[in-house]
């Protein structure tokens, strides 16, 4: 028997070699950089064309609010002047009226004049932005200091606290709003007459920011109680207490942190309900009163007349910018609601 012929050793092939050890750089899992809860809802907020276009107009609205004096300036008017001349106001045809070349947009009166007075209504525009803007963003800061503190201690302490805050918050809830500060803010009006919140243009403008500030808050006390009720049962509350933290140090550096979320929602949807309360109580005849400018005030004066038959662009200006600038404010609001919900799956 002949010996068979040995063959060479067939070399390996790629599926036969053992796979390579993996590597410290391909089994480390990828470094992710960890977000803010703030710049988390940034980044949603830029995702969103609505968001942004909302944000774009509430800065420009607060812009022309700033840049009032400027801007007057810049256009060479002011908001107090009143020029009732047969060459500003029409004598004849429709006495009050301004001439043709004075009631739209102007080389000299960028928006032309207010019937009656002939006043500036772009100048009056600008400043009224400034004081309806004021008011609201004061207001909306009192109301959010008193509900955010409120309902801290209302859900941190429990108890008896919780039961005397709740129901001065079912007090307050249960209260018609508007009939409430209609009736109020006259009252209030006379009573601050004779100290130094009474003096010229600052009177309306104080008790409106306290009236609307001191009866907008007990909705937000009750989110925040409920959320608080949850949050002093965490560990990191439990080792504050442990480590012999005062419950002043606790609620202000433990508890309100996390809930400035929901504070923040309320803030930005509180503004614009702030704008149209001091826009309707001006119109009503309770806020500001002329000659100080504001968006409501201009309202006013539009119905008053009846200048809004004659001559509707008086009423269409401040009333296409109160619309716009709500509408900006409540679609800015929705975008940072969603952008702050822990549930959403955007970002």
């Amino acid at each position: 028997m002949t010996d068979s012929p040995v063959l060479p050793a067939r070399p390996p092939s790629g599926a036969d070699l053992p796979n390579p050890p993996a590597t410290e750089q391909s089994s480390a899992p990828p470094v992710v950089a960890a977000r803010s809860l703030l710049g988390t809802a940034w980044l949603r907020v830029r995702r969103s064309r609505i968001a942004l276009a909302a944000l774009a107009v509430v800065v420009l609205m607060v812009l022309f609010a700033a840049l009032a004096p400027l801007l007057s300036a810049l256009e060479g008017q002011d908001p107090y002047t009143t020029r009732t001349s047969p060459d500003v106001l029409d004598d004849y045809g429709t006495p009050g009226l301004p001439l043709s070349y004075y009631r739209y947009p102007s080389a000299d009166h960028w928006l032309g004049v207010e019937p009656g007075l002939g006043r500036d209504i772009f100048a009056r525009m600008a400043h009224g932005a400034q004081v309806s803007l004021v008011i609201a963003l004061l207001a909306t800061v009192v109301s959010v200091v008193l509900g955010t503190v409120l309902g801290a201690a209302a859900g941190y302490f429990g108890g008896k606290v919780d039961m005397v805050i709740s129901r001065i918050m079912d007090l307050f809830l249960a209260f018609p709003h508007l009939l409430l500060v209609l009736s109020l803010t006259p009252i209030l009006q006379s009573r601050l007459g004779d100290t130094a919140l009474g003096e010229g243009s600052l009177l309306p403008i104080a008790s409106l920011v306290i009236i609307l500030g001191f009866f907008g808050w007990a909705y937000l006390a009750r989110v925040v109680r409920g959320q608080v009720l949850s949050i002093r049962e965490q560990e990191f509350v439990e080792a504050a207490r442990a480590y012999g933290a005062s419950h002043r140090s606790i609620i202000l550096k433990q508890i309100v942190p996390n809930v400035m979320g929901v504070v923040l929602v309320y803030a930005t949807m509180m503004i614009p309900t702030n704008i149209t309360a001091e826009a309707a109580l001006s119109f009503l005849g309770v806020g500001v009163k002329d000659p100080t400018p504001s968006w409501g005030q201009m309202l006013n004066a539009a119905q008053q007349g009846n200048w809004y038959l004659t001559d509707p662009w008086f009423l269409a200006v401040p009333a296409g910018a109160l619309v716009i600038t709500v509408l900006a404010f409540n679609l800015l609001g929705d975008a940072v609601r969603d952008a702050l919900d822990p549930k959403s799956s955007r970002g």
